[in-house]
Order: C-alpha cells, then structure tokens, then sequence
C-alpha cells in the first residue's frame, strides 16, 4: 500500500466559527511509494523503478552481501540473518532496514543506509 505524505490541515472551523474551505485536494505528488522488504536470501535480486522526471532508482528485494566498514578498510561479506530491528516481526522474518543489526561472517554490523533505497547494504562493524 503507498503512503501519503502531504502534511495534516488545519482544522475544520476557524475561531470564529466560519468553517473552512478545502483549497487542496491529494496530489499525485504526495504519494510515496511501496515500502521494499528487503530480505536476508542466498542470491541477490535488484529491481529498478522509475523516479519523477524519468530517473530510475535500484530497489534492493533481496540480499546476500554486504559492505562492511572495520578499522582496515571495507570489506564484502555474506549476512547470515537479521539480530535486531526496530520492529521484532522484522527480525522474525528476516527484513533489513536502516538501523538494524545483522549478522556476518565476521560478526555483528549495524547498517548504516536504506537499503531498500539504494539497492545495497552498508554497514559498520560493531566491537
């Protein structure tokens, strides 16, 4: 389901009682569009999706990788599973989102970007 993103009215009726007239309807413009699960799998999956204007943007369906920030430099390592989300139906069905934390073959990583949005997983490695 999209969400739309156009900011609260005012309200109803003025202080003086008058009732207010609606100057906007909904806009195209303010809907967003389709939250992408990105889920923890063997294979990477990428879609891309056209933006406003005509630019296209990687949706990121399913990872297997991720890049991840140590003290030596950035590595390229394989997720085994989602620790810890923000939401715990998240973690139960395996759905990275900005914040979370995963776990990698070289450790804990709590990631860094939104990874729905930018096709890719970034993260850093927590001690």
């Amino acid at each position: 389901m999209k969400q739309y993103h156009k900011p609260q009215t005012k309200k109803v009726r003025r202080g003086t009682g008058a009732k207010r007239v609606k100057s906007m309807d909904k806009k195209l413009a303010h809907v967003g569009g389709v939250f992408t699960a990105t889920k923890v799998a063997d294979k990477e999956v990428r879609e891309t999706r056209r933006t406003r204007g005509g630019g296209k943007t990687p949706k990121l369906k399913k990872a297997a990788f991720a890049n991840v920030a140590t003290e030596n430099g950035v590595k390229k390592v394989k997720i085994l599973r989602v620790l810890e989300s923000h939401n715990p139906e998240y973690v139960r069905m395996n759905i990275i989102t900005k914040g979370a934390v995963i776990e990698t073959e070289i450790g804990k990583v709590k990631v860094t970007n939104r990874v729905g949005q930018d096709g890719i997983v970034n993260g850093v490695l927590l001690t």
